[in-house]
């Protein structure tokens, strides 16, 4: 026994019966044996031409040439409409096309099933090599998965057969099969080829014609098919199946979509004539998130009131902050180590709701004031849009060690008066360092570690001066000064230039996955860790 599993990971199968116009809105189901072995042939050639000679792929399609039985799972029949312009009648025509289609589960399977037929071990490896690279059967925009099933896997009953005199409460389908007597032969000609007449010689010569490889009946195209005014593909036989009638019938209900995970992560690469330095993160995620708020109160305006993001603002409608930090991270970084910012990752913990997402589809620029004065836009590209695990690129990986790539700022003021108010440098960053370890336990409590804050390593980076420096995983060589990073937020009375700072090298007793932004403004890039990998 041979079984092939199908699915359709768009949850649609796009496919014109044999003889039928496209915009008869008709559909082939099951799928045509005859469609099944070309994309077979397709898929050898294009992708693994080196897995099989002719001779070995012959002997496995000519066994596959048998009607085959179908497992079908619940589907429905579906349609869309476009009105589109017909070179011959005009630029102002709208024709309306129809596009049908076979609608099933995502993960809904189709079985194909040969229960007569057998392949050598050597065959049956090849054949299973090959269905994992299938990519499409049918119309280009019906993307498939194959693979070959053991007959532990393969489902015992299957529910469209070929007809065999017995259709009592079933619907008789044709289908395009495979004349495994012809399919594989060569007696097709080009037309007559013309040829400069000599005396006593024909006018005209008949040659074959080889522009297909392999030269077989089964890989003849439709245009050169219309070409020769053939109704029938040589090597084609018309197959009678015999099929449930419920076999179109799932309610459409029963066919949405799943709930998806809400996406958490947008990253976008940046694009100037003179990328913004590192020392400006603060300045290019506050503006970043200044621009989508626009967006997304323009998108969701109703009645002259704009909409507010929760994501965005980190507060209710009401105003209200939120709690728990699952709102979004607006995260510049400089990921070639040239020192100058040329990624922006968006990162929420709780997702972006759709409005949200339609308004970081819509981002272009990231407009400020600064940069419309020197004439340099800075432009943003979209990279893509998903789940946290689905990322590992930038702040987003996974490993032991994390390394400051802007300054951490301390949450919290030193005392300005006492014996507790720090009085030199060493105090001031000793405030810091104290300060970290509070906000590292609460990250550990947040993300639901098993280890404490006192198995993490904590290692101050300062130079030989004594002044906290950004060394740069790259080169390990120590950068800018903490004191050189734009540390003021753009509202009334922050006060971040005034709180320590400081650079650290963080350890922690086993991978652990970003991103990681600790401690003032961390929404906006500051205390921001990077991976050294």
């Amino acid at each position: 026994m041979i079984a092939i599993e199908l699915t359709f990971p768009a949850g649609r199968f796009h496919a014109t019966p044999w003889g039928r116009h496209v915009n008869e809105a008709a559909v082939e189901w099951p799928p045509s044996p005859w469609r099944l072995l070309r994309a077979l042939v397709a898929t050898w050639k294009r992708k693994a031409d080196d897995l099989a000679d002719d001779a070995t792929m012959q002997r496995i399609l000519t066994a596959l040439a048998e009607p085959p039985e179908f497992s079908l799972p619940p589907a429905t029949f579906s349609h869309t409409r476009h009105y589109m312009p017909w070179f011959k009648k005009g630029p102002g025509d709208k024709t309306l096309v129809f596009d049908a289609f076979v609608a099933l589960g995502k993960h809904a399977p189709i079985q194909v099933v040969w229960p007569d037929v057998a392949l050598t071990q050597a065959d049956r490896k090849l054949l299973a090599k090959l269905l994992p690279l299938l990519g499409t059967l049918g119309r280009a925009e019906s993307w498939c998965e194959g693979r070959l099933l053991t007959e532990s896997e393969a489902i015992g009953k299957t529910n469209c057969h070929p007809l065999n005199g017995n259709s009592e409460n079933k619907d008789v389908v044709r289908v395009l099969g495979v004349d495994a007597d012809t399919a594989f032969a060569n007696d097709q000609f080009s037309r007559l080829a013309k040829k400069q007449p000599k005396k006593g010689d024909p006018k005209y010569e008949r040659t074959p014609y080889s522009a297909y490889d392999p030269d077989w009946h089964l890989c003849m195209e439709t245009l050169w098919l219309h070409d020769q005014r053939l109704s029938m593909p040589p090597g084609a036989k018309w197959l009678d199946y015999a099929r449930d009638k419920n076999a179109l019938a799932l309610p459409v209900s029963k066919l949405q979509r799943r709930s998806q995970p809400r996406m958490q992560v947008a990253r976008f690469a940046l694009d100037s004539t003179v990328f913004p330095l590192i020392t400006d993160t603060l300045r290019v995620a506050e503006n970043a998130r200044f621009n989508l708020m626009g967006i997304h109160g323009r998108l969701t305006e109703v009645n002259g009131e704009r909409g507010k993001s929760r994501a965005f603002s980190g507060k209710e409608s009401d105003g209200t902050p939120l709690k728990g930090h699952t709102h979004c991270y607006f995260l510049p970084t400089d990921e070639d180590g040239d020192g100058r910012l040329d990624h922006l990752t968006l990162y929420a913990k709780g997702g972006f709701s759709q409005e949200e997402l339609r308004a970081i589809d819509k981002l272009r620029e990231i407009k400020s004031r600064d940069r419309t004065e020197s004439g340099h836009p800075l432009r943003v590209i979209l990279l893509g849009v998903g789940v946290q695990d689905e990322f590992k690129p930038g702040p987003l990986r996974k490993t032991h060690n994390w390394v400051s790539a802007t300054p951490f700022v301390s949450p919290r003021l030193p005392p300005t008066s006492g014996r507790n108010k720090p009085r030199s440098q060493e105090a001031r960053l000793a405030f810091a360092e104290a300060q970290i370890q509070i906000e590292l336990e609460r990250w550990i409590e947040r993300n639901e570690h098993a280890f404490s804050v006192a198995d993490v390593g904590i290692e101050l980076l300062v130079d030989n001066d004594g002044n906290p420096r950004r060394r740069c995983p790259l080169t390990q060589t120590f950068k800018e000064r903490s004191i050189q990073f734009r540390r003021f937020r753009q509202k009334r009375g922050d006060n971040g230039g005034h709180r320590p700072a400081a650079f650290f090298h963080l350890t922690f007793p086993e991978p652990v996955s970003g991103p990681i932004a600790l401690g003032h403004s961390s929404h906006f890039g500051l205390g921001l860790f990077i991976p050294v990998t």
